[in-house]
């Protein structure tokens, strides 16, 4: 057995000075011990289409196609480190613009690709939608009923375990919802200061807060959430009067300050079952030039029926379309 020789060193004795050290460098180290982990990774192999099956054949080796690819860039996107929390808002003062829609497909997306720590949140003033879009939950409670009860998360108070008694969980979507009152009579309008305090405490548990704002943009809460806003998200449907109200909305945002919420925000273009009488490209120039992205979202028949959404009776275009927007989205966080 050959003995590998100690390296020899100095008598330190020799040297007075204590800042001496002897020379190591010829030792290996820890991180020389590690780095053998450092190999290169293997190339790319397709697993989607044609491409995936021909490599299960085992004939060649093929590299994904451009579709696959691009999937696998939105995806690390949407993955990304966003250093903190973060909120995207959906806004369009019109009914019927697709907000809410938005809002769980979004979520889905986020929830499906990053995990879990996903909140949707309905901030209407009075009754919204976002609960009846929605999975059911074991309990119904609101975020009035949240409300009502934050002094039980008052300082340290307060966990996960507490808050699931006011969100509802959404099961495959890998998110949950916090709805708005489902009263269309109770209850008085939310202000500001609610809108902070709500904020402060879901923010404790969710790194990404998507919230769905209402038809009303003088309402106090509805100017809280756009004063904490990271994303803007504009929905319409490809109509001229939902696009018209989205214009106005950003004029409005203009002026009170926000141009960088505007220049910033994302354009969602919901599409209808046919493209008969609709001046799509008017549209989407307009909204090119105002904000960063203008995408579009295909019809799907489940979202029309106004059901409750489940993300795995989605079609694949659909969520490959909401995909590249979530993307869009987390290219802005």
């Amino acid at each position: 057995m050959t003995r590998v020789p100690t390296p020899a060193y100095p008598d330190a004795a020799a040297y007075p000075d204590a800042s001496w050290t002897p020379d190591t460098t010829a030792a290996p180290t820890a991180e020389d011990f590690a780095r053998r982990r450092q190999v290169r990774p293997a190339d790319p192999v397709a697993t989607m289409g044609v491409r995936a099956v021909v490599n299960k054949m085992g004939l060649l080796r093929l590299s994904p196609g451009r579709h696959e690819q691009e999937l696998k860039r939105d995806i690390e996107m949407v993955r990304r480190n966003f250093g903190g929390l973060r909120q995207v808002t959906v806004v369009n003062p019109k009914g019927g613009a697709g907000k809410t829609v938005a809002i769980l497909l979004l979520a889905m997306t986020f929830g499906q690709k990053r995990g879990g720590y996903v909140l949707a949140w309905d901030n209407n003033e009075t009754q919204g939608t976002l609960g009846m879009r929605a999975q059911q939950d074991f309990h119904s409670r609101t975020v009035r009923d949240m409300l009502r009860d934050l002094g039980q998360f008052q300082g340290a108070h307060g966990r996960v375990g507490d808050l699931s008694q006011y969100v509802r969980s959404q099961g495959e979507g890998m998110f949950d919802v916090l709805a708005s009152d489902e009263s269309a009579t109770g209850g008085e309008m939310l202000t500001a200061a609610a809108f902070a305090e709500i904020r402060e405490v879901v923010s404790r548990f969710y790194k990404l807060i998507f919230v769905d704002t209402g038809n009303n943009v003088r309402a106090q809460n509805w100017q809280a959430s756009m004063d904490a806003t990271d994303q803007l998200v504009v929905t319409m449907s490809a109509r001229n009067d939902s696009a018209e109200t989205a214009a106005r909305m950003l004029d409005h945002l203009e002026q009170s300050g926000r141009q960088r919420l505007v220049r910033q925000a994302v354009t969602v273009v919901s599409m209808p079952p046919s493209r008969k009488e609709i001046d799509l490209p008017a549209i989407q120039e307009h909204f090119a030039a105002r904000t960063r992205a203008v995408l579009l979202a295909p019809y799907e028949r489940l979202i029309d029926s106004g059901e409750p959404i489940r993300y795995g009776g989605l079609s694949s275009a659909t969520r490959d379309a909401w995909l590249k927007i979530a993307a869009a989205v987390a290219e802005g966080l």
